[in-house]
């Protein structure tokens, strides 16, 4: 029997049987999976998918995030870019376009990967002004999102090996590319930010590459919404004391100022990306 013969087949399920397929693949999954690749594994519509990741999520057997699914599981610790993608979205952009405006032609910057470092890109190839720029990242989602900004920016990708959860390379090879940089500024994010433990990430292959690409950078940039104030995860990616600014917003005073108070600039950006009061301009 044909591959097409199957895709017919598939496509001709009843939909318990054809949702109960599309468990199976999610759950079989290290992330995302995405509605399309569903789409085509079964042999029917998009729109078809979406309405069955519609009924599977309502009787709690997947979790829909933006662009597919992902199995019930994956919430329990990590999540996927998609999902935290959609959270918090002002206060990214806003920190995204603080953190771009700390960035001068001829420079070198690295960029992390997760949802505020690609904040940082989009805002980067927003600013007109800027050329020159060379940009390190690790995240293939950050890469495509600097792309339109080429030639005007060199946009430089680690290697390394593939976690479909974030779309992030990881050791091993990526530390082939890294020893042979010298940036000026690395923007990197986590998911938690304390005076004790300083940044963290729930990841540890994360929180590894995250180290390395701070490690190449005369100055380290971290950038995080209020979200992650007060919150300690699995690895320790950069003490305070290693920490040169945190870009933020969407946080309190109460939460800001014990960062403060351990020697780190801290950079409140308002709605429109810039510094409010109690924040203090940067130079990266």
């Amino acid at each position: 029997m044909s591959a097409d013969d199957l895709s017919f087949l598939a496509g001709a399920l009843p939909a318990p049987l054809r949702q109960d397929r599309i468990v199976s693949i999610v759950e079989g999954a290290p992330g995302l999976v995405r509605t399309a690749a569903l789409a085509a594994a079964l042999g029917t519509s998009e729109v078809t998918v979406r309405q069955d990741l519609a009924t599977l999520e309502l009787e709690a057997r997947i979790r829909r995030v933006r662009g597919g699914a992902v199995r019930l599981g994956v919430t329990s610790g990590e999540r996927p870019l998609e999902e935290t993608a959609v959270e918090h979205q002002v206060e990214k952009a806003a920190i995204g376009r603080a953190a771009a405006d700390l960035v001068r032609s001829g420079q070198c910057v690295v960029l992390d990967v997760g949802t505020t470092p690609a904040a940082v890109a989009t805002a980067l190839v927003a600013r007109a002004d800027l050329a020159d720029l060379t940009i390190v990242t690790n995240s293939l989602t950050t890469a495509l999102t600097l792309e339109p900004a080429v030639p005007r920016f060199t946009v430089v990708v680690t290697g390394g090996t593939l976690r479909p959860l974030q779309h992030s390379l990881v050791a091993p090879f990526m530390g082939a590319v890294l020893p042979a940089i010298a940036a000026d500024v690395a923007f990197i994010g986590g998911t938690g930010l304390d005076v004790e433990h300083g940044l963290t990430n729930v990841n540890l292959p994360e929180t590894e590459a995250k180290r390395m690409l701070a490690a190449t950078a005369r100055r380290t940039v971290v950038v995080a919404d209020g979200s992650k104030f007060g919150r300690v995860h699995l690895g320790v990616v950069r003490p305070l004391q290693d920490i040169d600014v945190v870009v933020t917003a969407g946080t309190t005073a109460d939460a800001v100022a014990p960062i403060r108070a351990a020697g780190v600039r801290v950079v409140v950006a308002d709605g429109d990306g810039t510094a409010a009061p109690d924040g203090r301009k940067a130079t990266a």
